[in-house]
């Protein structure tokens, strides 16, 4: 075993995210009292959150329709949030015990891995009971070749921005007191472990990005800045979702418009992607520092 002076910052790191995750272990199927059903009068997502705030559209809902809108948008991005852990957890599975990773980070990649398992139990419930569904998943992975290194940075860049994103709304909506407790709650369990995981996702992504792209030819680098900065855009298209629009009653009966042109609008609007811009700061910051972009994307 290597020792603590020749450690990865990485490795060192996860040495004290090991103790703390066993100092705040918890059971996914009694931590949570789950009623039976919901109230209609409820917010359940912060409204400056919710895709469309700020819209012309927004404006002309009632506040029940808001609300009913919350409700689909919370489904909504605890679906993103359950599709996108469920890659990361076999792809973290790969690596254990593998020459990519020290004994020390394995040992907290099993912590890892079990809270990334529990995440999905908890969000796999809440869309269930009170949606009658997760929303599934519409990116598509196709087949391609790496150069030496780049699936791994790929792949940590991945865990970054799906881990980054849902970060940032959990911190917002643990605090905010106009929502439903059940999920300022489960906002607050999930921020308690995400914590964790982005400190060692960003330092592992860092360790292996200055490992192997130095070595990568321009074309590779060039590929990957395109790659990621497409992936990203794509990750926020995601929350515009014209399922979620039609199932709270967003419909041209209704009177409030074609789900999927409103998706369109809402991408396109200023307000929407001032939201997309703020909300992303944190990380875009992150992949500029370290060299991974090297100009903020367009969002």
């Amino acid at each position: 075993m290597q020792t603590t002076t020749t450690l990865p910052q990485s490795s060192m790191l996860a040495e004290q995210l090991t103790k703390a995750s066993r100092k705040q272990f918890w059971d996914v199927y009694s931590y949570f009292q789950w009623p039976e059903s919901l109230p209609d009068d409820a917010w359940y997502m912060s409204p400056e959150l919710i895709s469309v705030y700020g819209t012309e559209l927004w404006e002309r809902m009632t506040e029940a329709q808001q609300k009913k809108l919350s409700l689909y948008e919370i489904g909504n991005f605890f679906s993103l949030t359950l599709q996108g852990e469920r890659p990361l957890v076999a792809g973290m599975s790969d690596l254990l015990y593998s020459s990519k990773m020290t004994p020390q980070a394995t040992e907290y990649l099993h912590h890892f891995i079990d809270e990334e398992n529990k995440h999905m139990i908890m969000f796999g419930i809440f869309c269930h009971r009170y949606l009658g569904k997760v929303y599934p998943e519409k990116k598509i992975a196709l087949p391609r070749e790496y150069a030496k290194g780049e699936a791994e940075v790929t792949f940590f860049c991945k865990v970054m921005v799906v881990e980054e994103l849902g970060d940032y709304y959990n911190v917002v909506m643990q605090r905010d007191k106009r929502i439903h407790p059940l999920i300022q709650e489960i906002n607050f369990v999930h921020h308690r472990d995400e914590a964790r995981h982005l400190g060692f996702g960003r330092e592992f992504a860092k360790e292996m990005w200055e490992k192997h792209s130095p070595s990568w030819p321009p074309e590779v680098l060039t590929r990957f800045r395109s790659w990621l900065a497409q992936y990203l855009k794509s990750s926020w298209a995601d929350f515009y979702n014209p399922s979620m629009y039609r199932d709270a009653g967003i419909t041209r009966d209704s009177g409030l418009g074609d789900p999927y042109e409103v998706r369109q609008m809402a991408l396109a609007h200023a307000k929407c992607l001032e939201h997309r811009e703020k909300a992303s700061k944190k990380l875009v910051t992150y992949f500029l520092r370290n060299g991974m972009l090297t100009e903020a994307p367009g969002l």
